[in-house]
């Protein structure tokens, strides 16, 4: 199958994760993206996780799919080049992603200048231009404060990235809305996407800003409760954990009956004027609701556990390490990811695109190597020679590259 976004060409020009993400979610649908790189790497080219060869699993992962270009950018040469890139005529061209600050050559001014219809879209950290990353953003919405341990205690960071990676794929959302925009009317855009803007519309939109206004004060801590409805964790007698949710009324009919406590929660409901099939009702009666079931899962080990849960079309999950997924991995039990080679040797273990276009995720993309594309880039979409391609490799403006 053609990929859907055969044809379109991107520059991006970021670092870290949510530009990166956007870039990568646009090349694994068929983008031609070019990375515009500083000679040596930017500041996340060697960042952990890294390989026994000293390749980034993270940059090498983040950016697969992608062609790389290395520029000097400190040099007029060099600063004309990435213009000349990011401006270059066709339908299809003309889009660029950063989140780059204090380069006014990098503005949308200049670049609209030299191609009106240009869009560009800049992910930033706070709106007004302050800086900022995921942890920091995180902390400011108010989540360390109600994540973790009822006892409470010092707030608890959140070791995903989530509000960049929700950037991210706002990135490639921003970058078709436009496009669309484009091909109807002409138009260029410039557009902004602030990381912690994200943040905050993720935390509003699920309605809990609202509630600690109306609450005037913050939500309590509950472990691994599922806020507002009933879900929690439970041992098994093998030592396995399991996660158990039941947010509908079916599903908590379904766990009554595999537990075989359909008559206790009868009586509770009556003995503490309550209805179990409400959500509400099961989250006031959480820790009672835990403490009924628990003997079954400690009476059993996990695969009979798991047996019996899925007989029954209980909602629940494993809980599982990352060395558990890859050993999955190995067997083949997903097929989203997918083994790349390394440039500097190994493997990484990555993923395709999570979209199935007729069933198909589509191919991961090969893993980049900083400026290996730079010649052929600068040949094609520049129609610069080999001499002149030498003779900017020559006076370090560019990186060698590879001409293969």
């Amino acid at each position: 199958m053609t990929p859907p976004l055969a044809g379109l060409h991107v520059v991006e020009c970021a670092s870290f994760v949510a530009g990166p993400t956007g870039g990568m979610t646009l090349a694994q649908l068929g983008a031609d993206v070019i990375r515009i790189d500083p000679l040596g790497g930017g500041p996340d080219h060697e960042r952990w996780p890294v390989a026994a060869s000293g390749s980034s699993y993270y940059w090498s992962s983040l950016n697969k799919g992608k062609r790389s270009v290395a520029v000097d950018m400190r040099a007029d040469e060099g600063r004309e080049l990435v213009l000349a890139l990011v401006t270059a005529p066709g339908a299809d061209r003309g889009v660029l992603v950063d989140n780059v600050v204090g380069r006014r050559w990098m503005s949308y001014d200049a670049l609209a200048a030299r191609r009106p219809d240009l869009i560009h879209l800049r992910v930033q950290g706070h709106a007004d231009g302050r800086p900022a990353v995921d942890y920091t953003v995180n902390a400011e919405v108010g989540l360390p404060g109600i994540t973790g341990p009822e006892e409470g205690g010092a707030p608890v960071n959140h070791v995903l990235p989530a509000w960049d990676l929700i950037t991210g794929l706002s990135v490639s959302t921003g970058v078709l809305a436009a496009l669309h925009d484009r091909n109807r009317t002409g138009r260029g855009a410039r557009i902004e996407l602030a990381l912690a803007d994200v943040a905050l519309a993720g935390v509003a939109n699920l309605g809990w800003l609202s509630e600690a206004a109306e609450r005037g004060s913050e939500r309590p801590r509950h472990g691994n409760h599922v806020y507002g409805s009933f879900g929690v964790d439970f041992a098994c007698r093998d030592g396995e954990r399991v996660m158990v949710v039941a947010l509908t009324e079916g599903q908590w009919a379904a766990l009554c009956a595999v537990t075989g406590t359909r008559e206790v929660f009868d009586a509770l409901e009556v003995a503490l004027d309550a209805d179990l099939t409400r959500e509400s009702d099961r989250y006031r009666l959480r820790e009672t609701i835990a403490a009924i079931l628990r003997p079954w899962f400690l009476a059993r080990d996990f695969p009979q556990v798991r047996e019996e849960l899925d007989a029954a079309r209980v909602l629940w999950g494993s809980y599982r390490g990352m060395t558990d997924v890859v050993a999955a991995h190995r067997r083949g039990t997903h097929p989203v990811l997918a083994d790349v080679a390394l440039p500097g040797g190994g493997q990484a273990i990555t993923a395709r695109s999570p979209l199935r276009w007729n069933g198909e995720h589509g191919e991961p993309g090969r893993a980049p190597q900083l400026g290996r594309d730079t010649a052929r880039v600068l040949a094609e979409v520049l129609g610069l020679s080999d001499a002149e391609i030498g003779r900017l490799a020559g006076a370090g403006v560019i990186g060698a590259g590879d001409r293969a």
